[in-house]
């Protein structure tokens, strides 16, 4: 699970990319690729490798207005499956 203190980043190779065939965002690595709706773009559009987890949910948080607790829910599930499937490295 994600705690405030981790910075999420993606790992080499792995970049946000707009896919102009289908108009929609994906997240592309080698030999694979997710594809993204909104919440999932808003969410890796706040990963800078720099960023903690605390204040990216921050980010969300005043950009959308919306409750912290829930977006660092939403957030913690969506980046844990992504790191899962190795989309994403998290340090310490």
């Amino acid at each position: 699970m994600m705690e405030a203190g981790d910075i999420p980043e993606l790992p080499r190779g792995v970049r946000l990319h707009f896919d102009k065939v289908r108009e929609t965002w994906v997240l592309l690595a080698p030999e694979r690729a997710v594809t993204l709706d909104a919440i999932g773009h808003a969410i890796l559009s706040e990963i800078d490798g720099t960023r903690s987890f605390g204040e990216i949910t921050q980010a969300l948080s005043d950009a959308y207005n919306a409750p912290r607790d829930q977006i660092a829910a939403d957030s913690a599930g969506f980046l844990t499956a992504l790191r899962n499937r190795r989309f994403l490295d998290v340090r310490p």
